[in-house]
């Protein structure tokens, strides 16, 4: 998985234009940098108005979020920002000067770290059980492999318990990016943004899988399709005992549609008599109500898992 993404000019990540395979809420609607701005300015306002107040955006695809973010942000803010885009693929042309752009992530960030659909791309094993019992490594070809490292082990017994017939997703991998990339933070939020799911409804059989051209496919790792499997978004910051969805320890764990709703975003319909006063602000105003129903439906996008976690700073949200 790692080779068919990440490797220097034959990944997919590497080679390839992400929005032309698949479709995030960064590229669903300006609606979310729009609600993300909100977010970032509630930080600042938090942190002080530092200058500058950073934001680093963590597999920052070809930097889309962060330009939209400069043009949605106060004026006042947007002299103050530092943003810095994270990505192994080379630094798009259009690309606007003042973004920089590194293959990792700055250490001392005062600010706002962004992770919208990274983690599904951090390359991660599939595990199953053999005839005795013994927990493997799954290989491309479906076959059991080496038993699973002690780590691993410690992981699925914590985190997904492996039933005989199942296939388990090894997390390991995510938790500890997603703890490095947090450690950069000296003051401010760190935000995931992902799909998931929760100790108590993991998938029998996993959910890797691949896209090309907007299309589903079958996850083959030979660096023609994104490869990509669902969070299992508890263990990034384990949660109270008894709550696998609220306050998480050091952070807070909800939906997508929570979120923006709690950021302004709704699909409410624009009243019907605003057509006969402004016909155009109606079109407009119904679009915008479509767009944002998109984000927020709770069987698409919507039900994506945000998972923010404040540094030095009380919960924005």
């Amino acid at each position: 998985m790692d080779r068919a993404l990440y490797s220097p000019g034959t990944g997919f990540f590497v080679r390839d234009q992400p929005a032309e395979h698949f479709r995030t809420s960064v590229h669903a609607s300006p609606l979310f940098a729009a609600a993300v701005a909100r977010l970032v300015t509630r930080v600042d306002a938090a942190l002080g108005q530092p200058a500058p107040l950073d934001v680093v955006d963590v597999g920052a695809g070809r930097g889309e979020l962060l330009v939209a973010l400069a043009y949605a942000v106060p004026a006042d803010l947007h002299r103050r920002l530092r943003l810095t885009a994270v990505e192994l693929a080379a630094r798009p042309a259009h690309l606007p000067p003042d973004i920089a752009w590194r293959s990792s992530p700055p250490d001392g960030v005062t600010g706002v770290l962004l992770a919208t659909e990274w983690l599904d791309n951090v390359p991660l094993d599939l595990v199953v059980r053999d005839g005795d019992g013994t927990v493997r490594y799954q290989l491309t070809d479906g076959s059991p492999g080496k038993p699973v490292s002690t780590g691993d082990a410690e992981w699925l017994a914590e985190w997904w318990p492996l039933a005989p017939g199942e296939v388990a997703e090894v997390g390991l991998s995510r938790d500890l990016a997603w703890r490095s990339a947090v450690a950069t933070l000296r003051r401010g939020l760190a935000l995931c943004v992902d799909y998931g799911h929760l100790r108590s409804g993991r998938p029998p059989l996993g959910t890797l899988t691949g896209y090309r051209g907007g299309r589903q496919v079958p996850p083959v790792p030979d660096g023609e399709c994104d490869l990509t499997a669902h969070v299992a978004m508890d263990s990034l910051a384990g949660p109270e005992p008894g709550r696998s969805v609220g306050r998480a320890a050091g952070g807070t764990l909800l939906r997508q549609r929570e979120a923006l709703r709690a950021l302004g975003v709704s699909g409410a319909r624009p009243p019907l008599s605003l057509a006969a006063t402004d016909p155009a602000g109606y079109v407009r105003a119904l679009a915008a109500a479509g767009e944002a129903a998109e984000l927020t439906d709770p069987t698409g996008l919507g039900g994506h898992f945000w998972l923010l976690q404040p540094v030095g700073i009380g919960s924005p949200l």
